[in-house]
């Protein structure tokens, strides 16, 4: 697909600036096939400026046009696409020039539908796929290759699934998710009774589910347990990235973002609107205030009850300097007693 410059403009509410030195009537009816960086971009594709680390990228750029701020239109050699936000300006031109193919068309003959499948319009499902009795798909639904549908599983209109992808039985998913390779949501929680005799471990059915709610997004190789009892819920607008852990009972709540890594044990609250980074491991029977940080490597071991920004994993240092301070780190103890020793001397005089 390609659009001219004044289209563009038109579709992300961009205004187009086009510089003295060019034909302003030539320039708008430029085609724009594709998007590039500052630094690698070429004629008939478009750039763009959101991280002033860039910035030094903008004077020698050879993109047809950028997108950019307005306080740096008049630093823009080439044609400028002038918006406030220049990164959501680049999120809907991606999307407007979104290539990406289809995970299915029509319904593959090797799929194995049970005969009391609900399928609504224009419902897609690729080769190998499996979807059990008494499952709903909605109108407009896409299922990749060699996926697993379990029993009684719901998913709402305009949900993709890609390839090989395990729903468990009764997990309800919304409309308009995108759920990523490879993610299995519904499998069993970690639910353990310990017992005396050869064998310590007792298995505890897992009798909940999992809700996913509307306009969710999890990334590839994701794993979402359902609950031992009630169920785990990942609500509206969460977006969650690649290898996930998300324990039993856990709720996320709406418009959360979750980085790659990170581990939410069960029974655990997560509030609204929370960003939580990479590799952060959160124990669980804790509740997280809405509107909460976390930075990358944190470890969340109690409540948090206030909104805020919270760390906790320590930065990387040249290995000489971490020797050192590993070793000033094991004799804590010694200098504890000893500051204690002085301090009782103190009192006592």
């Amino acid at each position: 697909m390609t659009f001219t410059l004044a289209e563009i403009a038109r579709k992300i509410d961009a205004e187009l600036i086009v510089p003295s030195h060019l034909d302003a009537s030539v320039e708008q009816s430029c085609q724009i096939s594709s998007l590039a960086t500052l630094a690698k971009a070429s004629l008939g594709q478009v750039a763009f400026l959101a991280n002033s680390k860039y910035q030094q990228q903008l004077s020698s750029t050879q993109a047809s046009a950028v997108i950019v701020a307005p306080d740096m239109a008049e630093f823009c050699p080439v044609n400028a696409l002038v918006m406030n936000n220049p990164y959501m300006g680049y999120a809907l031109l991606a999307n407007l020039l979104d290539n990406t193919p289809k995970v299915a068309c029509g319904i593959h003959p090797t799929a194995v539908i049970a005969d009391d499948v609900i399928i609504g319009e224009n419902v897609s499902v690729g080769a190998n796929t499996v979807i059990e009795s008494g499952v709903q798909l909605s109108n407009n639904v896409s299922i990749g290759a060699g996926c697993f549908i379990g029993q009684q599983v719901i998913i709402g209109e305009f949900t993709t699934l890609w390839s090989n992808i395990t729903i468990y039985h009764r997990v309800e998913i919304g409309h308009h998710c995108l759920i990523q390779a490879n993610t299995v949501i519904g499998s069993d929680g970690f639910g353990y009774a310990p017992v005396k005799g050869q064998y310590k471990w007792h298995k505890i059915p897992q009798l909940g589910s999992v809700i996913v709610g509307n306009h969710v997004e999890i990334g590839a190789s994701t794993t979402i347990d359902r609950g031992a009892l009630d169920n785990t819920e990942i609500r509206d607008g969460v977006i969650l990235d690649n290898q996930i852990q998300i324990a039993h009972n856990v709720i996320v709540g709406e418009n959360t973002a979750i980085a790659g890594c990170s581990v939410i044990a069960g029974s655990t609250v997560i509030g609204k609107n929370c960003t939580i980074a990479g590799l952060v491991g959160i124990n669980g029977h804790i509740n997280i205030a809405d509107n909460c940080i976390f930075t990358g490597m944190a470890m969340v071991t109690k409540d948090i009850r206030e909104a805020g920004v919270y760390s906790s994993g320590v930065p990387v240092v040249p290995n000489k300097e971490w020797n050192k301070t590993n070793a000033r780190v094991k004799r804590l103890e010694s200098l504890t007693k000893r500051v204690q020793a002085l301090e009782k001397l103190h009192t006592n005089d």
